[in-house]
């Protein structure tokens, strides 16, 4: 963790790019959000787009879902990484919340659900415009906040804990900014001449200075 950098002043650099852009996710409303992230863990963003497209032709809300079991839901979409469990998962929750209005509206409230942890709520409470709670931790966060060098860690759990330690509440869009840096220029095979970040970033000053 670079303890030289200051951390708020460059993450506001980050915040200021991606304010306001929308997940991947090509929802219409917050059961459809809700549905899809459920669907998205360990699949990518792109293949539950084209599954959604279908799924919510048949099936438009909560209501509609409670009255379908695991066994006739999966039809729609058994491609998808880990249906069955998933499956379940969502037939659980039609049936305990009933109606699109009594989505939560909070972490605790959201990861009280089967299929949901703390990334996935983050995603639905930022998506849905409601007050952050936590700061989203994926996959290509996992990947840009070491390189920046702002953690020292790769583990999601002690990243957001880290990372919510540093940045003030405001701030805590940071994971899902970095997220958005992750997919277009903090690749596996990152493309640093073109970053932003770059003057800040741990990992580009040790490239530096290997050539």
């Amino acid at each position: 963790m670079s303890s030289k950098t200051d951390w708020v002043d460059a993450t506001k650099r980050l915040l200021d790019k991606y304010k306001g852009k929308k997940h991947p996710l090509d929802y219409k409303n917050t059961f459809q959000l809700m549905v899809m992230v459920i669907l998205s863990a360990r699949d990518s963003d792109r293949h539950i787009n084209q599954v959604a497209e279908t799924l919510f032709k048949e099936i438009p809300n909560m209501k509609v879902l409670a009255t379908y079991t695991p066994e006739t839901l999966m039809p729609f979409i058994e491609g998808v990484r880990s249906s069955g469990n998933k499956a379940n998962w969502l037939i659980k929750i039609a049936k305990e919340l009933k109606t699109d209005s009594s989505i939560p509206t909070t972490l605790d409230g959201l990861t009280a659900l089967p299929g949901i942890g703390r990334k996935s709520a983050n995603v639905i409470l930022r998506e849905a415009g409601l007050p952050a709670e936590g700061i989203m931790v994926d996959l290509h966060t996992i990947r840009v906040a070491p390189r920046l060098g702002i953690v020292d860690t790769e583990d999601p759990k002690k990243i957001e804990q880290q990372l919510m330690e540093i940045l003030p509440r405001k701030y805590w869009d940071a994971g899902m900014a970095m997220s958005f840096l992750g997919r277009e220029i903090c690749r596996p095979k990152p493309k640093c001449e073109i970053c932003f970040m770059r003057d800040v970033c741990e990992y580009y000053k040790k490239v530096i200075s290997q050539n």
